[in-house]
């Protein structure tokens, strides 16, 4: 049977090409909005990360009516480090709205998300947004995105893809650069005409995959998925089934989706995305079947981590000051809550019961955990990031990334230069309206600390994007930070003075009246070496009058480091403390004395 009163699609996307501005523009358009609403920009993007940093991070759901069919839209995150959230939802889904920029044109996370939903046999259809750019190269971009579909060996149906061209901020879509179009209708129309609805057995045993875990602190868990096969009620029992493991339970309340809200309802039937709570112990990959004759829906595929770090529980001095959980308890009980929602993420016990090591996808993935939990109110520290090394045919195999990159031309040598020395491997360079797009294949330790090196040799000109590749043999050593650290040996507040007194020997990262402890990491040496200095120095007070007593001191302004840039930043014998208040880096071995033998000691062994 098929439903014709609805269509489920996915709008994926590379970041930054205007996914969320789309959904916005199809939800004010389809009437879910009051005409005087003050409505929020990118209202999809709904927690604060995502509107600070401008990017979508968690995928979502939201639901538009248009002509009488109910249309779902999942909006997906466009960064190759929330990759899993994309996988997990074009299960849902029998269509995708593939948006590329005018401009930029197929970018690599257009590429891996375009792959994974061919994969799928997914009906695409492909929106060039962004049409009233000045520099705007709409059919070069066209002829681009067929080159990418037959790259990826799409088959004869979806080489037959429609093009539709939009401007997402203004709400318009055409399709054919000379309509004369002033709204999304277009668009709406070829959605319901192009994408195929729902198909199965409405009246067979149920069968529900659940693709994403919300949590509502009134209901509890709640489990979202799509209605694979026949018909879910209020108040039903079902099976849930995980591999081997099968186990009854009672479904509480059902929801749909209505615009950006939930809406309870008795029953949904085959092909309706719906949200059930009163089932505690669900997970994402889990099926949800007729409690009679339970059938399990095969497992979701997700790609492996490539990125490890080291959480540990904060030992430093200023422990406990700042943080509101700072227990081994807290810190696993809440790494542990976070698999169960990202999936693409791995946690697992060490040695020690006070550290915890996590994978994932690369530094934004972790970086966003990190920041989450800091907001939260935890206190802990991390290690430097390394990559997962596997085993293939009996070789020492490492992730590779795509790296794209765009710079001006002057700039060409310098970028060339620094990837050089990563290991990086030109595969491609083409110019662009006065800029050079040069794409590489490069080992994923290779662009640790590479983003900040590169804005500084662009001079904030520069653009890099990079999505995963695949393994290969592992490629050799690649240098690390090139300088040393200027390190406190003592504890205390800094001082004017004392910061003026050392600033000469590098760059320093903290500012006059900042409290510090012995082996924290105060700013960066100018020599290879690692310098113990003293920030924390007074001045002498004496009855001789000197020749400089009255001359200002002039401090160079501090490097303050961001998240990602002091983890980029951190070697492997350092640490990140993180607190809801502070970032701080500092040696794991804090004690001169005991880190200067612990250097011999390894020199020797060496």
């Amino acid at each position: 049977m098929q439903r014709n009163d609805l269509r489920n699609i996915a709008i994926i996307a590379h970041v930054d090409h205007g996914k969320t501005t789309l959904v916005d523009a199809m939800l004010r358009q389809s009437g879910v909005f009051r005409s005087n609403e003050q409505v929020a920009e990118r209202v999809m993007d709904s927690n604060d990360l995502e509107r600070e940093r401008g990017i979508t991070i968690l995928s979502k759901n939201t639901a538009v009516m248009h002509d009488g069919i109910k249309i779902n839209i999942v909006d997906t995150p466009g960064h190759a480090d929330f990759g899993g959230e994309v996988e997990r939802v074009l299960n849902m889904v029998d269509g995708v709205l593939l948006l590329v920029d005018a401009f930029e044109g197929p970018m690599p996370q257009t590429k891996y998300v375009l792959r994974k939903a061919l994969e799928q046999n997914l009906h695409p259809i492909v929106v060039i947004n962004k049409i009233d750019r000045p520099d705007q190269r709409v059919e070069d971009v066209v002829d681009e995105v067929l080159e990418l579909f037959i790259e990826l060996e799409a088959n004869d149906h979806q080489l037959d893809f429609e093009t539709v061209y939009a401007t997402a901020r203004e709400g318009v879509a055409k399709m054919s650069m000379d309509d004369d179009s002033q709204d999304l209708k277009p668009l709406f129309d070829l959605l319901i005409s192009a994408i195929p609805a729902p198909k199965g057995d409405i009246d067979g045993p149920l069968q529900i995959m659940v693709t994403t875990l919300d949590y509502d602190e009134y209901v509890g868990r709640v489990a979202i998925g799509r209605v694979i096969r026949g018909r879910v009620a209020n108040g039903q029992q079902v099976a849930i089934l995980n591999g081997e493991m099968q186990r009854k339970a009672k479904i509480g309340k059902l929801y749909v989706y209505e615009g950006l809200k939930r809406a309870e309802v008795k029953d949904a039937a085959l092909g309706d995305i719906v949200a059930i709570t009163g089932l505690d112990d669900v997970n994402i990959g889990d099926t949800i079947a007729d409690a009679e004759s339970p059938e399990a829906l095969p497992a979701i595929e997700i790609d492996e981590p490539t990125l490890a770090m080291v959480f540990r529980v904060n030992n430093s001095p200023f422990a406990g000051k700042e943080g509101q959980f700072i227990t081994s308890r807290h810190l696993r009980d809440r790494l542990f809550r976070e698999v169960e929602t990202n999936v693409s993420l791995k946690v697992t016990e060490t040695d020690s019961a006070d550290a915890f090591e996590v994978a994932g996808r690369g530094e934004l993935h972790l970086s966003i955990l990190i920041e989450t939990m800091r907001r939260e109110g935890f206190e802990f520290q991390v290690g430097k990031p390394r990559v997962i090394f596997k085993q293939i045919n009996g070789k020492r195999c490492e992730p590779l990334e795509a790296l794209s990159i765009d710079v001006p031309q002057e700039f060409m040598g310098a970028v060339m230069e620094g990837l050089g020395t990563r290991k990086a491997e030109l595969t491609n360079m083409v110019e662009l309206a006065g800029y050079l797009r040069m794409e590489f294949v490069i080992p994923a330790r290779g662009l640790i600390g590479f983003r900040s090196e590169f804005l500084t040799k662009t001079k904030g000109n520069g653009i890099m994007n990079h999505v995963f590749h695949g393994h290969a043999p592992y490629k050799g050593e690649i240098p690390g930070r090139s300088r040393g650290a200027l390190v406190a040996f003592e504890a205390g507040e800094t001082t004017g003075y004392g910061i003026y007194s050392v600033q000469d020997r590098g760059v320093m990262f903290v500012v006059p009246g900042q409290s510090v402890y012995e082996g924290m990491i105060v700013g960066e040496n100018a020599r290879e070496m690692d310098m113990e200095v003293n920030p924390c120095k007074k001045k002498h007070v004496t009855n001789m009058r000197s020749s400089a007593a009255d001359e200002a001191l002039r401090l160079t302004s501090p490097r303050i480091l961001s998240l990602e840039q002091a983890l980029e930043y951190i070697n492997e014998d350092e640490l990140v403390e993180v607190t809801p208040k502070s970032i701080r880096l500092r040696k794991a071995i804090l004690d001169r004395n005991t880190r200067a033998r612990d250097r011999k000691r390894t020199q020797d062994s060496e």
